[in-house]
């Protein structure tokens, strides 16, 4: 059995959303191919250490801010390698690269550069993933009026939404639906349906979410490009994983409107259930659009919601 060698990766991301690719050595393993700058954790320090200090020496960056997000493992002839990944969002000093053939800036859904690390590959689809989720809940407040909140959103630079109405009359909802889907698609935003993979499929769905009762009772990946489930434990978590699922939603993470008697797990008890998991997890819970950055400084990809995201 190989030692697991712990990498420290850097997302580092511009405003645009390019991220930064650097084109492997002629005298390295995989020669020419494309990865994340980074390098190995040394003796005594943490992934967050040795990512400061590899983005130093190799690329001469000062990193303000640098936010954990997943950690994947991949078994390579090599080496058996764990790489703690971080997004890299500010930093001092003009990036001089020392240890790469060239470096690149690129749009992880329109490459043009490769090939790709094998084990940096599957996060170019986590980076397509948005950072905002909104669920829907036209069976509350009414379909006319959630439809033009959807309408303000995606105007606003919202691109996932979560279809999941439990009240709505069958019917209803998939008229509903319907009309999420061609909204959503004329923004180029993703939909997600909760729990119903025919309905979803009519429709032409992006992909389906789960409920956690469904995902512990999953032997398989739904077969849709794009899958995610509701979790609420560790164990749904790693059942996510397991399953390869796309991302998972987790919480509450504060008090919420629909289940304002159910206990909250609050930012540090969020951050401790997700460490080291491989796939990107929303924070869930009576959030808005603006907790964001403390939802990243906690490890989450991003937020979800089913009233504070279609606030204006």
């Amino acid at each position: 059995m190989k030692k697991i060698v712990h990498v420290a990766a850097a997302v580092i991301t511009r405003p645009d959303g390019s991220v930064l690719l650097g084109q492997r050595a002629p005298d390295t393993f995989y020669p020419g191919y494309w990865e994340f700058p980074g390098g190995k954790v040394e003796p005594g320090e943490t992934p967050r250490d040795a990512l400061i200090r590899e983005l130093d020496e190799e690329l001469g960056m000062r990193v303000d801010t640098a936010y954990p997000w997943i950690t994947r493992e991949h078994v390579y002839e090599h080496a058996h390698v764990s790489l703690h990944f971080f997004e890299v969002t500010a930093w001092r000093g003009e990036i001089h690269d020392r240890v790469h053939s060239a470096l690149s800036w690129q749009q992880a859904g329109a490459m043009d550069v490769g090939p790709m690390l094998p084990a940096n590959g599957p996060i170019l689809k986590a980076l397509r993933l948005p950072r905002v989720c909104g669920i829907t809940h036209a069976g509350e407040i009414g379909i006319d009026a959630q439809l033009a909140r959807l309408e303000a959103a995606l105007a606003g630079g919202l691109r996932l939404v979560q279809i999941r109405e439990p009240a709505l009359p069958d019917a209803d909802c998939e008229r509903f639906a319907r009309a999420v889907v061609e909204r959503c698609h004329a923004a180029g935003a993703l939909v997600v349906v909760n729990g119903d993979a025919a309905l979803a499929r009519r429709i032409g769905a992006d992909g389906l979410h789960l409920p956690a009762r469904s995902l512990m009772a999953a032997d398989g990946r739904p077969d849709f490009e794009w899958v995610g489930a509701s979790c609420h434990s560790r164990a749904e978590l790693e059942q996510a994983a397991a399953l390869e699922f796309d991302y998972a939603l987790l919480g509450a993470v504060r008090p919420t409107q629909s289940h304002p008697e159910r206990a909250t797990l609050g930012w540090p008890a969020f951050g401790e259930l997700i460490v080291r998991l491989p796939l990107p997890v929303f924070a869930l819970g009576g959030l808005s659009a603006g907790d964001l950055e403390t939802a990243k400084a906690a490890g989450a990809h991003g937020v979800a919601g089913i009233r504070g995201i279609w606030q204006a």
